[in-house]
């Protein structure tokens, strides 16, 4: 038989084929969130969080899961979704953190692909790493806290994370994570680059009017600085934290109980002009129902010099009634 033999033409055509149908198969894959993270709590403040960060565009769409009175987890690499919310049902029925990994990956065919970060509300943790995670890949934990990262710089992004975390105990459970972030960006991060970061904090009735958990929730998705944006959104965040405490308490008319809490957004917002005709403006009404006019009155006639086009609001606002006619 003659051998076969194949044209310059033809073997060209071959070659691009080849070529074609590898780049198909590789834009046909997603792309993994190949990130660095942090899932703690505060027992003391009842909070529970995650904050990560990565090359990965909207991080915060995939990797962090917290509930108040539950626990925290981050699910990273070739990221099981599904993680998240099971590993906080599981935490939820009092599960300790090592079992609700090993109920999770046990059934998992791509366990190998799959890291996980898990903190339970008292404290308890654990972290995960598959052995086919791409270098470097791996964790650490602690009471209270549990780091984990894949094709990062290097083992010391989460060492300088942990010890991050570690040496801000006292501070804001929010303030503690993103401090944990910069740090491991600092030591190298992903080693990508940077796209992306998220962080969010849980507590019981934390929410907007007490009606969620969901006291923190701030993304970057895409930006230069994802971490340095997010510390600033982090700054307005606590601030309205204590703005929505507040004014939850005011809607029940815990005056006394409420009054504190916004005391001390109007203080932080002093540092946030964006918000703070606005939080100026609900400090009066707190402060008349509190039974401080002549504070109300002070803090009305602020807002509305920064914020003019509040008057309107002041005009027909019924939780300003006990202080007519309005102050010029």
């Amino acid at each position: 038989m003659k051998p076969v033999t194949m044209s310059a033409t033809t073997l060209l055509a071959a070659v691009l084929f080849t070529v074609a149908a590898a780049a198909t198969t590789a834009l046909a894959a997603p792309p993994r969130p190949s990130t660095f993270s942090i899932v703690a709590v505060d027992p003391a403040a009842g909070e529970t969080g995650v904050a990560v960060a990565s090359r990965f565009f909207a991080v915060g769409a995939v990797v962090p899961f917290a509930r108040g009175g539950a626990g925290a987890a981050a699910t990273q690499a070739s990221a099981n979704t599904s993680y998240g919310d099971r590993a906080l049902d599981l935490l939820a029925r009092g599960l300790g953190a090592e079992e609700v990994v090993r109920v999770l990956t046990r059934s998992d065919e791509g366990r190998d692909t799959r890291q996980l970060g898990v903190v339970a509300a008292g404290g308890d943790s654990a972290t995960y790493t598959g052995g086919k995670c791409n270098t470097w890949a791996g964790g650490r934990h602690g009471p209270g806290y549990a780091v984990q990262g894949n094709i990062l710089a290097g083992e010391e992004v989460v060492a300088a994370m942990e010890r991050s975390f570690l040496a801000s105990a006292g501070k804001p459970l929010a303030l503690r994570l993103h401090a944990a972030l910069a740090a491991g960006d600092a030591a190298g991060g992903d080693s990508r680059g940077r796209q992306s970061a998220a962080l969010i904090v849980a507590r019981p009735g934390g929410g907007y009017n007490g009606f969620t958990d969901r006291a923190i929730d701030v993304r970057v998705d895409d930006h230069t600085d994802p971490i340095g944006e997010l510390g600033r959104l982090v700054r307005i965040a606590l601030v309205n934290d204590d703005w929505n405490r507040g004014w939850a308490l005011f809607s029940v008319k815990k005056y006394a109980e409420a009054l504190p809490w916004q005391e001390r957004a109007a203080a932080g917002a002093e540092k946030e002009p964006a918000i703070l005709p606005e939080v100026l403006y609900d400090l009066a009404a707190i402060r008349l129902a509190a039974e401080d006019r002549a504070g109300a009155v002070k803090a009305l006639q602020r807002a509305l010099a920064l914020n003019p086009r509040l008057k309107a609001q002041a005009a027909k606002d019924h939780d300003l009634d006990a202080m007519r006619p309005l102050p010029e």
